[in-house]
């Protein structure tokens, strides 16, 4: 009996295994580069924590279990509460700013589709303890910088960025009570993917006066912060969110990341516990979904135990990615091939013990080395050398049993030369 893999999961053969480290290495490289450290938690933790962070709906939308002792589990469908418990653990004896990133693998129970697995890995990286918006500008500078490095240009990505303490503001000038914000929050982030019509019903379920409808549909619209000021007259609180989200696109304008960014007042995130600037990053065609998401969250280390710390941060799993690099042809030319050092290939059959000897000669060398289990003709093992995509071939011959030579044979260019093998040792 064939036992498929579970739906929703992978298999990584070489060939998909060599992406994912091109992906994961280039997410690593982009993180250090950016000043952040790596951590990482436990697969899974207990299921209160992530009920504390989204709710018992939560319950749903992970997978979960007893173990023996009848504690609920879950394992983890993201890691970011795992970071706020981390923290919180050792909240006194960790420098500020705290810039950390982790590449977790993840499971939720979900229905999978097109971009959104049930297993998947994902980048996360989170400056705590700084509220300034120049910790906000690093979140999304490090995730365009990661990006523009595996090829993406202005022509294939954009950044959208907003506020949910700017919108907060904005809605309660224009006459929304507090308490419908959440849902109204909900309807908004909807709006990309909803026809105008659909949208426009949900909103008027929501803001039933036609007055203040239409003022949140001119809100979604607007491409400018500074055009804020057409919908709501000015107040602190719009003040402060205005100039905050300004210093955001100041400081990202100074990194030479302007083309990238736009204001998007529709972009609020689904997630309840972001309170500050929040941001997505979509294909430029739409046709996608978000590649990632992220935001300001500076009450999520309280609501774990922790002191009220300023927190920001972003995820970005490698499902949407990796078809979005794809469909651009990045893929294929960036990811390495396999390659192999060398190849020791036996000429004579009475020279096998060479064989084992070099091989294990080149390996403590810290070089890639391999050999034919067969051992079968010369020509057979070129052909296994090159299909190994071995860059030099080491040839044991009757030179070898004479005067201690082999013959290195370049596989890419075809020469080939005759030198002493304690010679060629030496110099690896």
């Amino acid at each position: 009996m064939k036992i498929p893999p579970v739906k929703g999961t992978r298999d990584f053969y070489p060939p998909e295994m060599a992406r994912r480290n091109w992906i994961v290495d280039g997410w690593k490289k982009a993180s250090l580069r950016n000043g952040f450290e790596e951590y990482d938690g436990p697969i899974f933790e207990y299921l209160t924590m992530y009920q504390v962070k989204s709710g018992q709906e939560i319950v749903e939308q992970l997978f979960s279990l007893q173990d023996r002792g009848g504690r609920e589990l879950a394992i983890r469908p993201e890691i970011t509460p795992t970071l706020a418990r981390m923290v919180n653990q050792k909240i006194n004896a960790l420098p500020r700013p705290i810039k950390w990133f982790a590449v977790p693998r993840l499971c939720r129970a979900e229905r999978p589709q097109k971009g959104r697995l049930r297993e998947f890995f994902q980048w996360n990286v989170d400056i705590i303890g700084e509220d300034s918006g120049q910790a906000d500008a690093e979140i999304i500078f490090t995730t365009l910088d990661y990006l523009r490095s595996v090829g993406l240009t202005t022509k294939d990505i954009q950044a959208k960025i907003s506020s949910r303490r700017l919108l907060a503001a904005v809605l309660a000038s224009i006459g929304i009570p507090a308490e419908r914000l959440a849902p109204l929050y909900a309807v908004l982030d909807k709006k990309p993917k909803l026809p105008p019509e659909t949208f426009a019903a949900l909103l008027a379920e929501q803001v039933p006066d036609a007055g203040q409808a239409g003022k949140v549909r001119d809100l979604t619209a607007l491409d400018s912060v500074d055009r804020i000021g057409e919908i709501a007259e000015p107040n602190e609180a719009l003040v402060k969110a205005v100039d905050e989200l300004r210093t955001v696109f100041d400081i990202l304008s100074a990194m030479g990341m302007s083309e990238y960014c736009t204001f998007d007042p529709s972009i609020v995130r689904g997630l309840a516990y972001y309170t500050g600037v929040v941001f997505e990053v979509h294909d430029i065609a739409g046709e996608l979904r978000a590649i990632c998401g992220g935001g300001r969250y500076d009450n999520l280390l309280r609501d774990f135990g922790g002191p009220p710390i300023p927190a920001t941060g972003m995820g970005m799993g490698d499902c949407v990615l990796e078809i979005l690099l794809e469909e651009r042809g990045l893929l294929e030319k960036q990811v390495p091939k396999r390659e192999l050092e060398y190849f020791v290939a036996l000429a004579d059959p009475q020279m096998a013990k060479p064989v084992y000897e070099i091989v294990a000669r080149i390996r403590s060398k810290g070089h890639s080395a391999n050999f034919s289990y067969r051992q079968g003709g010369l020509s057979k093992q070129l052909k296994e050398a090159a299909g190994q995509n071995a860059r030099v071939c080491v040839i044991i011959g009757q030179e070898y049993k004479d005067r201690r030579q082999v013959v290195l044979k370049d596989m890419a260019a075809g020469a080939q030369e005759l030198v002493d093998v304690d010679q060629f040792l030496a110099r690896l």
